[in-house]
């Protein structure tokens, strides 16, 4: 068996599986278990004189070094060898109840607003300890903490029993930090596949017909930040989150490409730059403040501007339950068929997984006809000549 496989590069680096608990061996039954929340501790997996298999908790990364917790493993080994019992029995172990580890996880969450707190603590209260809050955590199972959360998707909480779960979820990752249980049964339920899920609402967007009163009511706005990326954004069919991330360095002339890692469908995706657009980035240059972002937060220059930016100006100019800023990419597909542009063109725009007949595409794919297609647009949305 290989032993002394990690390195502190690994354990440094390592990060939880896709929201789930992650175990990085290092031979001889230690282990690096790596929590959803992030938290790192050391564990050693061995049989006891039954031959059944036990976990000891060695303690915290980086407070314990992989040095240390190497000596640890082979100290509690010795032990084993020794014949000495890692679990005595008859010796009570510390732990509290469910009620107590969430009044003394949320005390000390000071990186957080008190009314999120306030709901944490709200929801965890009414849902988990009137059945659970007198149970001792290292006594909470997998099956009771379904049990618990089962009612609230019986009765249709779809996502609020998700953040139940990912609440709970932090309290017993805390417990296991301080001793007070070994595992975390939250991070065993999988919240995709354990509770059920509403019907997906498609993007609210307008019909053709309304697509100009709405421009004109938007006319009506200072040229603020939210108000040129909503144009933006009405003109390149992209979403809205590829957008509000848009960087300077991103624009080659007149095509912007948008690198794989930010797209949907993790392929890089080139939209071509209608006059229009052209003339707005410079409008945004003049504005940008050195910052690499075409849209920069209000803030700081060194982040993107708020997600909810243009949807908070559609809200805000009566346009609520109307439009939003993804409605955008429908009103473009629906102008596009409707004046018989070829389908294979828009999907590739709209950058959707089947990219026309091949089934895949390169991102310069139809570059020329999309240009033409999308120029056209822009001088209908803004009635060139």
């Amino acid at each position: 068996m290989a032993i002394n496989t990690l390195t502190d590069t690994d354990c440094r680096k390592a990060t939880p599986n896709d929201g789930k608990l992650r175990k990085l061996f290092d031979g001889h039954g230690l282990m690096l278990a790596v929590l959803p929340s992030g938290n790192k501790v050391w564990r050693m997996a061995y049989r006891n004189a039954g031959g059944k298999q036990q976990t000891a908790v060695i303690g915290p990364y980086p407070l314990i070094g992989l040095k240390e917790a190497r000596e640890r493993r082979d100290a509690l080994r010795l032990k084993l060898v020794d014949g000495e019992n890692l679990r005595p029995r008859g010796k009570a172990r510390p732990s509290i109840t469910l009620s107590q580890a969430i009044a003394d996880y949320w005390a000390g969450r000071n990186d957080i607003s008190d009314g999120y707190k306030a709901n944490a603590l709200r929801a965890l209260e009414m849902h988990l300890v009137p059945t659970l809050g007198k149970t001792l955590v290292r006594e909470i199972t997998k099956e009771t903490l379904m049990d618990a959360l089962r009612p609230m998707d019986e009765a249709g909480l779809s996502v609020y029993v998700r953040r139940v779960r990912m609440w709970v979820g932090q309290v017993l990752d805390w417990s296991v930090q301080h001793g007070h249980c070994d595992a975390n049964p939250a991070s065993s339920i999988n919240s995709k596949v354990a509770f059920s899920r509403k019907p997906r609402e498609g993007f609210a967007a307008l019909p053709l017909a309304e697509v100009h009163p709405f421009l004109d009511r938007l006319a009506l706005e200072d040229e603020i930040q939210s108000v040129l990326a909503c144009k933006l954004l009405a003109l390149t069919w992209t979403r809205t989150d590829e957008l509000r991330r848009m960087t300077w360095a991103e624009v080659e002339g007149d095509v912007w490409r948008i690198p794989g890692k930010r797209m949907k469908k993790g392929r890089e995706h080139l939209v071509p730059l209608s006059t229009q657009v052209l003339a707005l980035l410079a409008e945004m240059k003049l504005r940008s403040r050195g910052s690499i972002y075409v849209f920069p937060n209000d803030r700081t220059g060194s982040r993107p501007m708020s997600e909810n930016s243009i949807l908070y100006l559609i809200h805000r100019i009566g346009y609520k339950g109307k439009m939003t800023g993804h409605g955008w990419r429908k009103v473009g597909s629906t102008w596009a068929n409707e004046h018989e542009y070829n389908s294979d063109h828009v999907e590739v725009q709209l950058a959707h997984k089947d990219g026309g007949v091949r089934g895949v595409y390169n991102s310069a794919e139809y570059l020329k006809q999309r240009r033409v297609m999308l120029q056209a647009f822009a001088d209908w949305l803004f009635k060139a000549d």
